[in-house]
């Protein structure tokens, strides 16, 4: 009985680890072709760190939160050697030495359409 048992719970594990999400595109359609001028026209993704997320509380002062590549920064904490300055609805700002770098939480328009709308 335990044998039997053991052998459907190793079935159903191995059912379970092909099964794919069904509403994922496939990789073909993910990627533009290299010729193709929309492959030209969007922006590559950034090298850097990404931003992920925000928390800008309205009239509570030192509530600016940004959540970067899965870390969660207050405005004046560190990141990686640079200080967050600033936070608004769309990007966080993070300084190092003189040079402030820009993240983005969307990314920009291109002809009145977001970057992401142009890659589908």
């Amino acid at each position: 009985m335990k044998t039997f048992l053991f052998s459907l719970v190793l079935a159903a594990s191995a059912a379970h680890a092909q099964v794919q999400d069904p509403t994922r595109p496939p990789a073909e359609a993910m990627v533009a072709p290299a010729g193709s001028a929309d492959a030209a026209a969007l922006p590559a993704e950034p090298k850097g760190p990404r931003l992920e997320s925000v928390l800008v509380g309205r009239g509570y002062s030192g509530r600016e939160i940004a959540v970067i590549d899965g870390k969660i920064v207050r405005r004046g904490e560190r990141f990686n050697g640079a200080v967050l300055v600033k936070v608004t609805p769309n990007t966080a700002v993070l300084k190092r030495g003189s040079k402030e770098e820009v993240l983005r939480l969307f990314p920009p328009m291109i002809e009145g359409k977001s970057a992401a709308a142009k890659r589908q």
